[in-house]
């Protein structure tokens, strides 16, 4: 079970977050986001986390010049597109950074995954891989970090997991149902946010501790 925990802002949260069993932390470049970190600020946090820790930056709407800007300066692992970028763009980022993994972002509404089907199915005309298909709950303007759920069943229905890129759940977890949702869905990874912090950008040590026991734990079975 991969998990990773989005939207570290300073140096010591990432300290602190990176001696708990997480994979991977998520940089947030969205200026809109309660979770928005600089690219400088971004930089501290990347040299200081342990090699083990994967670094995610997060972008949504940036130029392709940007992202690769940011991901060569943090020496980003993963580029997480989260916005309404074109296969085009992804095809042309993943060409200019050909070692640094993209992970694309599918906000889920009731109407379910007709659409990521679609869009799954001609980035395999194009060639382009997606090392992951994090899928987040649909809220009108809003990016990531809603605290809202998916549809788990419908989820669960829809998502072919051996065809598709391995799926990363996110939205509305936290450790109060993290278990019940990786019983039901089996997602490759979670992504948690909102649901271990105490405040929007600001995280709950002991929240976070939970939420990944209960995660590891349920995973086990």
């Amino acid at each position: 079970m991969w998990i990773k925990v989005c939207g570290i802002r300073d140096r010591q949260t990432a300290r602190e977050v990176a001696q708990s069993e997480i994979d991977a932390i998520g940089l947030n470049f969205y200026a809109n986001s309660p979770r928005f970190v600089t690219t400088d600020e971004a930089m501290e946090i990347s040299n200081l986390l342990p090699v083990r820790i994967e670094r995610v930056g997060v972008f949504v709407n940036h130029s392709i010049l940007e992202i690769e800007r940011i991901a060569q300066s943090c020496r980003l692992n993963a580029v997480q597109l989260h916005g309404d970028e074109s296969l085009s763009f992804a095809a042309e980022l993943q060409q200019r950074l050909p070692e640094t993994r993209l992970i694309r972002a599918w906000r889920m509404s009731t109407e379910g995954l007709a659409g990521l089907a679609r869009y799954l199915d001609e980035a395999e005309v194009q060639k382009i891989r997606f090392a992951g298909c994090l899928v987040d709950a649909h809220v009108a303007n809003v990016f990531g970090g809603s605290g809202k759920t998916v549809d788990w069943n419908l989820l669960s229905q829809e998502y072919r997991q051996e065809d598709w890129p391995p799926l990363i759940l996110a939205g509305g977890l936290h450790p109060g149902n993290v278990a019940e949702a990786i019983g039901m869905i089996k997602p490759w990874g979670i992504d948690v946010a909102s649901g271990v912090e105490s405040s929007p950008g600001v995280k709950d040590l002991e929240r976070l501790r939970q939420f990944v026991a209960n995660a590891r734990f349920a995973a086990k079975k």
